[in-house]
């Protein structure tokens, strides 16, 4: 049986990565329907259809990215909380010029029917003194 920690770090990773190669449906199968997510465009709530309008028409594209620093916590046995930091490669759609960012992150998993899906996502910048 796989480590619980690693299961769920798999799966942010497998997200991620999903970002990356623009596969929306592999991205909304990770997804609970509604989801949240707080970033510096400030908090939402979206379905699939709205992940998927993000992923596929948003100005922003991820081309690459790193996770280190991954911490996993689990409250009880149906909910998973990690934070990580992650350092992204973004471009604006279309384009190649990469600029790099370094994010702070969590992202907080539940176990439904179908498995483990993510239910909350927030990105903070790494304010570099």
């Amino acid at each position: 049986m796989q480590n619980p920690s690693k299961a769920l770090i798999d799966l942010e990773t497998k997200f991620w990565q999903s970002m990356v190669d623009h596969k929306t449906d592999e991205a909304v199968k990770l997804l609970c329907e509604p989801a949240l997510m707080v970033s510096g465009h400030g908090a939402m709530k979206f379905d699939h259809a709205g992940y998927r309008k993000m992923a596929d028409q948003g100005s922003m594209e991820i081309h690459s990215f790193e996770l280190s620093d991954m911490k996993v916590l689990f409250p009880n046995d149906s909910t998973a909380v990690l934070s990580y930091r992650v350092k992204q490669g973004m471009a604006p759609r279309g384009q190649g010029t990469t600029t790099e960012q370094e994010m702070n992150d969590t992202s907080t998993w539940v176990q439904t029917d179908q498995g483990w899906r993510c239910v909350m996502h927030t990105e903070t910048p790494i304010s570099i003194h």
